[in-house]
């Protein structure tokens, strides 16, 4: 595969796994706060909390390919392993910050 084809492919994968994580966080959110909060939405879905992870596109597509593989309760899954705890610790940081 081209460098091209690999990007392409690398770009579809990472806008499913941008939806799945999408759903995750919002019924998270809705779960835990019991309310619509957009800005813990964004915080938890943007590019640049993923670049905490890796290159956003990359952490994307490989959720993406997990969805697609092995279904939606994988790909959950691997949110809450891979990503969810590098999120609560910026929460916690930025609750810090914020009380200071």
């Amino acid at each position: 595969m081209r460098k091209e084809e690999r990007l392409q492919q690398t770009l579809k994968e990472a806008w499913v796994g941008d939806a799945v994580l999408c759903l995750y966080a919002r019924r998270r959110i809705l779960l835990e706060d019991g309310r619509i909060e957009s800005e813990k939405f964004v915080r938890m879905t943007s590019n640049r909390f993923l670049s905490g992870i890796g290159e956003a596109s990359e952490v994307e597509a490989e959720l993406g390919r997990i969805y697609e593989r092995d279904g939606l309760d994988a790909a959950f899954q691997w949110i809450e392993t891979r990503l969810i705890p590098q999120f609560q610790r910026q929460e916690t940081n930025r609750l810090k910050r914020e009380g200071a």
